[in-house]
């Protein structure tokens, strides 16, 4: 039986015959562990690789992120696909609220609220408690405004709600559809134009009228000093939110256009406001017929209300 040791000078020697033979050839002992190559077994080793290949994107990465997309996506006739514009909590709300009614001079709402997260849910809502508190406070309006005359009787008005409702959706769909095609259309031309989708300009004009809420019932009180000063105030909060969000979009644009759209934006905006004024709350006054009063001689007293 061979020793170990002329087990091994019998390794060398035939190594060396086959080096003599082929200077190209490679050996490997069979006491050393076969080395893994590094480019099978790399993200083992290098635990911050998996961040390069979140960034790089790798084939695993692509996979991930294909999957994830095809689980998020629904057709458009799904209520899962609806539900996702539904999808954020009450700070959320809140913080988009305060946001639109304190607005920061430099900062852009859709940036700093709106970008993370779209939604419906708050721009709804808001349109919905508007409509109703436009029509609510205008009959309260009607009725102190006439109160005290003996032949006024109090008849509400029902007919506003439906009035306020096709107003206040009409402006906060519309009016973003138009602005959200204009600036498609220009982005077209001008390469440096901000764009922004629909979503996003709807839900800037649905949180930007969440001031005319409390503005709304600030209106019963009938005085109309007090409601110009008013709305004036809530026209300036909200229309100042519009202008810094969507003037950075346009201002690259050529100046006559850049400024016929902010104008015309805020222009819309004001309407919407003095329209809901001049028709809920500053209603003509009406003219009441006399009541007659008979006397006992037979003739009749007409009396001035």
């Amino acid at each position: 039986m061979a020793a170990a040791d002329d087990l091994k000078f019998q390794e060398f020697d035939d190594a060396a015959n086959l080096l003599a033979a082929n200077p190209d050839a490679t050996t490997i002992s069979i006491d050393e562990p076969v080395e893994i190559p590094k480019n099978q077994h790399g993200r083992l080793q290098q635990p911050g690789r998996e961040e390069d290949d979140e960034l790089l994107g790798t084939d695993d990465s692509d996979k991930t992120e294909l999957l994830a997309g095809q689980k998020k996506s629904a057709p458009f006739w799904t209520f899962e696909y609806y539900q996702t514009f539904f999808d954020v909590d009450t700070y959320q709300v809140l913080d988009r609220i305060k946001g639109s009614v304190f607005p920061v001079p430099g900062k852009n709402f859709v940036r700093l609220y709106i970008r993370s997260n779209p939604d419906l849910y708050g721009p709804f809502w808001i349109c919905a408690t508007l409509v109703f508190t436009i029509a609510v406070s205008g009959n309260l309006s009607n009725f102190f405004i006439h109160l005290g005359k003996p032949t006024y009787h109090y008849v509400p008005e029902f007919r506003k709600v439906s009035i306020a409702a096709t107003t206040i959706y009409a402006y906060a769909w519309l009016v973003p559809l138009a602005l959200w095609g204009f600036l498609m259309w220009r982005n077209s031309k001008v390469m440096n134009i901000v764009s922004y989708s629909f979503l996003e300009i709807v839900c800037v004009y649905g949180y930007s009228l969440f001031v005319y809420i409390p503005t709304a019932i600030l209106w019963i009180i009938p005085q109309k000093v007090v409601r110009w000063v008013l709305v004036m105030f809530s026209l300036c909060l909200s229309g100042s939110v519009l202008v810094m969000t969507f003037w950075p979009a346009v201002r690259d644009d050529n100046r006559r256009i850049a400024l016929a759209t902010m104008g015309t934006i805020v222009l819309l905006h004001a309407l919407l406001a003095v329209g809901c004024l001049a028709y809920f709350f500053d209603a003509p006054e009406l003219d009441f017929p006399a009541p007659i009063i008979p006397t006992h001689n037979g003739t009749t007293v007409i009396t001035k209300s």
